[in-house]
């Protein structure tokens, strides 16, 4: 093959290669594939603690609600924050540092980051990080892609933010219709043990409106479910060691 030919073919195979670099971390979404190969994406920590993590806040109609169950059983966690929401309810933000929670990224908007481009999915995590630190005065150390949707780019990203990607080992489902208190706990339930993340809504912004109820109704049951089996609850910072 001629050097013109062999070029063109490099051309064309990195072209090629690129949406496959975008796309495949989104494998990481699937449970199955981060139990297997990714623990650490899917928030492993040790054996007697469980990570309680919230997404798509802050909301002034519900967070406060869920901030006052965890103080009546003073339990501490971590909310995954999007810089829209932020934005509108500063104050809300600043009452989650100060009850004592740790706050982390979801980004600016809750879009599907398979739909951005590198520097789309850059400015969307900065702009969400660099508000979070300005309006709370903390860093935030995690990062969670909307729909657990994880992209080459977002992966780039997180680096350079000095973001590190966790995602969840169970969930409650929390965002359907038919949701209750009574489906959440038994969801959750199913996929819980120790060395855990948990992840719940304390917003209703990318579900069905009001859907954060049944999440609010499933928590006291899940931290009495924990404390059963002598497993300490908390924030991620406190789940995961920092990466080397």
């Amino acid at each position: 093959m001629s050097r013109g030919r062999a070029r063109r073919a490099g051309l064309v195979a990195g072209a090629l290669a690129l949406p496959a670099l975008q796309v495949a971390p989104a494998v990481a979404a699937v449970p199955a594939v981060r139990a297997r190969f990714l623990p650490g994406l899917r928030g492993a920590g040790p054996p007697d603690r469980v990570a309680l993590t919230f997404d798509d806040g802050p909301d002034p109609e519900s967070t406060p609600q869920f901030l006052e169950v965890l103080a009546g059983h003073r339990v501490r966690a971590t909310f995954f924050l999007l810089g829209a929401m932020l934005r509108r309810a500063p104050d809300l933000g600043r009452e989650i540092v100060s009850a004592g929670h740790e706050v982390a990224v979801h980004g600016w908007e809750h879009d599907n980051l398979l739909l951005r481009g590198p520097v789309g999915t850059a400015r969307d995590l900065a702009r969400a990080r660099a508000l979070i630190a300005a309006v709370t005065g903390r860093t935030p150390r995690f990062f969670r892609p909307p729909y657990g949707v994880l992209t080459g780019a977002a992966l780039l990203a997180a680096r350079r933010l000095r973001l590190e990607p966790v995602l969840w080992s169970c969930w409650g489902r929390d965002w359907r219709a038919t949701a209750t208190g009574e489906s959440v706990f038994d969801t959750v339930r199913r996929g819980l043990s120790g060395g855990g993340t948990v992840l719940l809504h304390d917003s209703s912004h990318a579900a069905v409106p009001g859907a954060w109820r049944a999440g609010l109704a499933a928590l006291p049951r899940l931290l009495a479910e924990c404390r059963r089996h002598g497993w300490t609850v908390g924030p991620l910072a406190e789940h995961r060691k920092p990466a080397r």
